[in-house]
């Protein structure tokens, strides 16, 4: 069986999907991905056990047994929490095969074998009844299928497709709630990875302006979220708009839909400014009464700045408006998050969603190419006026000027001599001693007089030579190049 498997082009810095065959080593994608960072995050693995047992004793307090349904089980760790913490048994459903393989030796080394039954399927082709996967449907729903976005791994297809056809209606879950929260700001350091400036470059004749396309500029960009440490980004980078605004919230443990929805707030700026960036982080809820909270909030939204946990696998969001639009301090205005089954996307609106048939909007696309081709900090890179001006002024003395003699506008060979156009238009900026390649050019040249035969033929009668020229000292005309240096060169003039 072949499978795809993803890689970071070196040369893009994009990840591209290669297909790998049935003898490729899985264990280095397992040792490349973040479970290690996943599984060392010990305020998850508390705040997850502490859910699970509370909703194992909930269940038992009411009398039934305690069966798990454990979705994206990984190296089985949450479902033996649930089997420490009392549950009967648990089904752990693991798609990915090595990962598979690896949680039921796992289960095995730590006695949990006549407990959890490790199931190598999608949970949506697993099976209930007699004969299938799983006998009965479970009462608890323990599942850990997030990313930095929440729903970017396929959260609410699978929540969906659990809820209809393998756990109980009103079943327990853990988490049993998840919020997004969303917070307006103006950043001329994080809008330069969406965005292309003018580039300001210093010449001898002024400064030169360098405009980017139309197409691009009026580009809403891609809806692919950018994930970020926000905790390392210096407040000195941005200006806050708003107030942090809760968004949305899924409740877990009820019938989930994955169709396109969106959800507004009504806000004031807290200050004048442009609205470029929406930054968003969520947290989740381990239990009912929301007493057991894991929260990805960044420091300045945290409840206990001084006891964050540091984590890499789930991060803190920055979305880009389709366009920069302008705000005024009291004016109210509504932030709309949009999202499909596995992406999120932000607007800002001026009139009441329910009064604007735009709201429902689909997600945006790019149609310039450059969102497609590259990444958020190649639009960094091209953006930094100060790396722009440090290029500029490493140009302005040039040691070597290397060139290929061929210009696409061409018609005669010898209109390839404009490269002694362009040589001595940079001549100012050649340091002493530059190396030009090529260094000379000759022009080879035949007069001939056209004389009429008897048979009416043109006859050419050779009358002259050859006539050397320089390219390097700055003069001369030519039609082939030398690239090695040329000894007592006599200039055409």
């Amino acid at each position: 069986m072949k499978i795809f498997c993803s890689r970071a082009n070196p040369t893009t810095g994009s990840v591209e999907w290669l297909e790998e065959d049935e003898h490729y080593d899985y264990h280095q994608e397992i040792a490349r991905s973040s479970y290690a960072d996943m599984l060392h995050d010990k305020d998850r693995n508390v705040k997850y056990y502490q859910g699970i047992r509370a909703a194992v004793s909930r269940v038992k307090d009411r009398g039934q047994k305690a069966l798990v349904l454990d979705i994206g089980t990984g190296t089985g760790l949450l479902s033996m929490m649930a089997v420490t913490a009392g549950a009967d048994f648990c089904y752990a459903i693991e798609v990915f095969k090595p990962m598979a393989d690896a949680a039921v030796k796992i289960v095995e080394k730590n006695g949990f074998s006549d407990k959890i039954k490790v199931i190598n399927k999608h949970s949506t082709e697993v099976t209930v009844g007699p004969e299938g996967d799983m006998p009965c449907r479970a009462n608890i729903l323990v599942t850990e299928l997030f990313d930095t976005e929440l729903i970017g791994e396929g959260a609410l297809p699978s929540y969906e497709h659990a809820h209809r056809h393998l756990v109980e209606e009103n079943c327990e879950a853990v988490p049993h709630r998840a919020t997004v929260y969303a917070q307006l700001v103006e950043s001329g350091r994080m809008w330069s990875w969406n965005k292309l400036f003018p580039i300001h470059v210093q010449t001898s004749l002024g400064e030169q302006v360098i405009v980017p396309p139309v197409d691009v500029e009026s580009c809403p960009g891609a809806p692919s979220v950018c994930d970020i440490q926000l905790n390392q980004v210096s407040p000195a980078d941005f200006t806050v708009l708003s107030d942090v605004l809760p968004m949305f919230s899924i409740d877990f443990s009820k019938q989930v839909s994955s169709s396109a929805a969106c959800h507004s707030r009504r806000f004031e700026p807290l200050t004048s400014g442009r609205a470029q960036v929406v930054l968003s982080w969520w947290d989740i809820e381990m239990d009912p009464e929301g007493k057991i909270k894991c929260t990805m909030a960044p420091f300045w939204a945290h409840s206990d700045p001084e006891e964050m946990q540091w984590r890499d696998h789930w991060m803190q969001c920055v979305y880009f408006l389709p366009q920069e639009e302008p705000v005024v301090q009291g004016s109210a205005l509504y932030l709309v998050a949009h999202h499909d089954d596995y992406c999120v996307w932000y607007s800002l609106q001026r009139t009441s969603p329910e009064k604007n048939e735009r709201v429902r909007q689909m997600r945006p696309v790019c149609d310039c190419q450059a969102h497609l081709l590259w990444n958020r900090p190649r639009f960094g890179e091209i953006n930094d006026q100060d790396r722009t001006d440090r290029y500029v002024q490493a140009l302005r003395t040039v040691s070597l000027l290397l060139g290929e003699p061929f210009f696409t506008t061409s018609l005669l060979p010898w209109h390839n001599l404009y490269f002694w156009y362009v040589r001595t238009a940079v001549d100012q900026h050649l340091g002493p001693g530059a190396m030009v390649m090529p260094q000379a050019a000759s022009l080879h040249a035949v007069v001939v007089e056209f004389r009429v035969c008897r048979e009416q033929q043109d006859v050419p009668l050779v009358l002259a030579a050859t006539l050397p020229c320089v390219l390097a000292g700055g003069c001369g005309w030519g039609c082939s190049f030398l690239t090695g240096p040329v000894a007592d060169p006599e200039p055409l003039w």
